[in-house]
């Protein structure tokens, strides 16, 4: 798949796509688990109801996120997408509970499982359709650095993590004749996506709280301030942060003082252009100063 065609899947399309599959896979799904009775299919359902969940409220903040900026909110909206992969993480933790609650009684009183075929048949079908969804919003959510089309395409990875692992119980099961062993599964699998809402809740609180831009960034931002590197140009107090689909960096530009200011509101535009350039959705902020003046902010007088 192209760059270009990624670029006009945009996360608006893409999270409707997600809440088409999640309709279809909560039917499959539904229906393996009323033909067999297996516990595994039952939380491999619910799982995909907690999918149409995330996807329609990713849908709504990727939609909030792209409003531009008002004079309530002057540096944009791009952080309500941070608020859909935390969603998004408390729901997986809230149905994994849910999970290792209903399989913590199956498998004190194990059930017979009926029509194991179609059951599998059913449940690695939706698994196919979540699988190829992921496959493309994975690669879509670097190419538009949304934080809300990962989070959706993890949680998606989670669904058929979890399918993986009720085929496998239900495949012990028909080999062993241990009923048990549906609901064991079931409750491995249940850990295992509780490990990864737990990580989505802990990226996108880290987001709310304006957090470095990446390594690779910050290198590449390194790297375009160097080939400003002169005698009498210097760089430092550089902070960055990021918000949703947006960079920020923050910095300062110290030039001789007897240069003009439109020489060197000059060079300082040539700086920030040369830095969005570099790292897409960036927006460079350089406050100058002269050589031999310095800012320091931990000053008493500065936190007046």
């Amino acid at each position: 798949m192209s760059p270009l065609t990624l670029q006009a899947l945009t996360p608006q399309r893409l999270l409707m796509a997600s809440v088409l599959v999640a309709v279809i896979t909560i039917t499959l799904k539904t229906a393996a688990w009323y033909i067999t009775g297996s516990v595994g299919l039952l939380s491999d359902a619910m799982e995909s109801f907690v999918n149409l969940a995330s996807a329609l409220f990713g849908l709504a903040m990727v939609t909030i996120a792209q409003r531009p900026a008002d004079d309530d909110h002057p540096y944009g909206h791009h952080k309500a997408e941070y608020f859909s992969s935390g969603f998004e993480g408390a729901l997986i933790v809230g149905a994994a509970v849910a999970i290792i609650w209903a399989a913590g009684h199956r498998v004190l009183n194990p059930q017979p499982l009926e029509q194991l075929g179609w059951g599998l048949v059913l449940s690695m079908a939706s698994s196919g359709l979540n699988g190829l969804l992921a496959w493309v919003m994975f690669r879509s959510a670097k190419v538009h650095r949304s934080i809300a089309l990962e989070a959706d395409a993890r949680h998606l990875m989670t669904d058929i993590w979890t399918s993986a692992g009720v085929v496998l119980g239900i495949g012990l099961v028909m080999l062993t004749g241990w009923l048990w062993l549906d609901a064991v599964v079931a409750i491995g699998v249940a850990l295992n996506i509780l490990w990864e809402g737990g990580q989505l809740v802990w990226r996108s609180s880290q987001g709310l709280m304006d957090e470095a831009v990446e390594p690779e960034v910050m290198a590449e931002i390194q790297k375009t301030l160097e080939g400003f590197a002169h005698p009498t140009i210097r760089f430092d107090h550089l902070s960055t942060r990021r918000a949703g689909q947006r960079r920020f960096v923050d910095l300062h530009m110290h030039m001789p003082a007897n240069w003009s200011l439109g020489r060197a509101a000059a060079v300082r535009g040539s700086v920030e252009q040369a830095l969005m350039s570099a790292v897409p959705g960036l927006r460079a902020t350089i406050q100058l100063l002269p050589s031999d003046v310095e800012a320091h902010f931990d000053d008493e007088a500065d936190l007046i």
